[in-house]
């Protein structure tokens, strides 16, 4: 049986130090002790990169102890013995903050996560049963965050867009556990974009709406799929776990530092004008007027898309509703806005990508910055 240092240099670690750092594939460090998992794993992506593994979190350690200069990325499984995931990449982080972790887990389970998003500098967690499709590209968009963290020559630029990109791939996350909302994070930031941009709000207030937007449905993450994409009316308890969803997205990211602004905000989307909402039942302008915009926006978008439960409304008939609950679910003047915009949000909903670009308050900051010369 080979060493663990034989296998290291099979796999190319000593050619890859003597390369050109642009030339060389990246390293990637799987801890699995599952040896089916281990070799999917390897076999997905072992073409585009070189790939070490251990089989627990004391052996992954080791191997991040001699060579941590040289790992991209770490990819280690939840439930494992000896020492579980979250536990392994805290360490880990200690160990190699720079490389980008992934936290594989078959559990939706929100304290779980949010020690993972706090303590162990988690990029991206994957849910099992994977396709590897979604493993390849979750890969690839870290490695491109590891590069971008790593370029020295364009750091501030770099910097903005990689908070872009995350952000967005998060939101991208969040709408793959249903497949029928697809899309739904960046419909609803459009939609409350192209409202905001109306409020004489600044680039930066703009700029958290954005990122607000794309995150708002964060808490879903700890929300079991039988749940998230039922067919047909929730039961009462199944409605209780769901409205756990804001403040899961609370939990979340408060302790993110640049995330932490927008936490209550994300906790209070489903909060009503007239106090009838949740969690907490606040009413009026006591709601932030983020939270007020996002929750238009949301519910526009949940009306005129197809779900488990129903078909999509048409746009007039969302526009009726909305016009309907201004006082009471809404907003009035956010509302009475929403409606006066109605052109531009049918168009907007047509062809999302597109219009996104426009109303994008992040790309647009990211675009000042590769302009400005540094």
């Amino acid at each position: 049986m080979l060493s663990l240092k034989d296998e290291l240099l099979i796999h190319g670690i000593d050619d890859m130090l003597a390369n050109d750092a642009k030339k060389v594939k990246h390293t990637i460090l799987i801890v699995d002790d599952e040896i089916h998992n281990q070799s999917l794993l390897k076999r997905t992506l072992r073409g585009n990169y070189y790939i070490l593994t251990a089989s627990n979190g004391l052996e992954g350690l080791e191997v991040l102890e001699e060579y941590s200069d040289h790992i991209s990325l770490i990819i280690s499984d939840h439930k494992m013995p000896v020492m579980e995931g979250t536990e392994f990449l805290e360490k880990a982080n200690q160990i190699s903050p720079s490389a980008i972790k992934i936290l594989l887990t078959g559990y939706s389970d929100i304290e779980i996560l949010t020690h993972a998003v706090n303590r162990c500098g988690l990029f991206q967690y994957i849910l099992k049963p994977f396709e590897p499709e979604e493993l390849i590209k979750v890969v690839r968009d870290g490695i491109e965050k590891f590069d971008l963290i790593n370029s020295k020559a364009t750091i501030l630029t770099d910097l903005k867009e990689l908070f872009y990109k995350t952000i967005k791939s998060i939101s991208s996350a969040l709408d793959s556990k249903d497949p029928y909302t697809h899309g739904h994070s960046l419909r609803v930031t459009l939609y409350a974009l192209i409202l905001a941009s109306t409020l004489g709000l600044s680039d930066k207030e703009l700029e958290d709406i954005e990122t607000a937007g794309l995150l708002h449905d964060i808490g879903k993450i700890g929300i079991p799929q039988s749940i998230l994409c039922k067919q047909g009316k929730l039961t009462d308890e199944e409605f209780e776990v769901m409205k756990a969803h804001p403040e899961n997205a609370e939990k979340l990211i408060a302790n993110i530092k640049n995330l932490k602004g927008i936490s209550n905000w994300l906790k209070c989307h489903h909060e009503r004008w007239d106090g009838a909402g949740y969690p907490a039942g606040l009413k009026g302008e006591e709601i932030p007027l983020s939270a007020r915009i996002i929750a238009i926006a949301d519910t526009y978008d949940a009306m005129t898309t197809t779900r488990s439960y129903r078909t999509a409304l048409s746009h007039q008939t969302a526009i009726d509703e909305i016009r309907a609950c201004a006082g009471t679910q809404f907003d009035p003047e956010l509302a009475k806005k929403f409606i006066e915009l109605e052109q531009t949000i049918e168009d907007a909903k047509t062809n999302p990508e597109e219009y996104y670009s426009k109303y994008s308050y992040l790309q647009k900051e990211i675009n000042s910055y590769i302009l400005t010369p540094v």
